[in-house]
């Protein structure tokens, strides 16, 4: 089982994106993301989402708002727990992302990018003033269904 985070950082419109292409034997090679990764022992969701916004970014965030938790079941042949977050407040400036090429995308446009089945299906959530609970199943790079539950 892995325990991880992802986050969508908002500003003026834009969410900044990820174009995974920079990792060898990168799980999401050629997808836009946002950014996270896996929690460490000991860390909480979100001081993990703030260490990895950090790492990938070099934007210091606050105040990260949790939206719902995602799960994958046997994707890639591990259980994904995934804490999902969006953050508008931070502070910094863009580094070169060791993850790949980091972009400010209208959000108009995020669902034109080239992502995972599953996140045209939970991005819209984000704007959403719901808690929710999804599992996406997948059989290789294929959604194969999919449960949501909102609060």
């Amino acid at each position: 089982m892995i325990l991880a985070t992802l986050c969508y950082i908002k500003h003026a419109g834009k969410t900044l994106m990820v174009y995974r292409n920079k990792k060898p034997n990168d799980i999401h090679e050629g997808k836009w993301n946002g950014l996270g990764g896996k929690i460490e022992a000991g860390e909480t969701p979100e001081e993990c989402i703030r260490r990895e916004v950090r790492e990938e970014a070099g934007l210091i965030i606050q105040n990260p708002h949790l939206h719902g938790l995602l799960m994958f079941p046997k994707f890639k042949g591990n259980d994904w727990y995934v804490f999902v977050f969006t953050a508008t407040e931070f502070v910094g400036e863009l580094i070169d992302s060791p993850e790949g090429r980091l972009e400010w995308i209208p959000d108009e446009k995020l669902t034109e990018l080239n992502l995972w089945e599953s996140d045209h299906i939970f991005l819209p959530w984000l704007a959403e003033n719901k808690f929710f609970s999804a599992r996406f199943d997948y059989e290789g790079d294929r959604m194969q269904g999919h449960e949501v539950w909102f609060y």
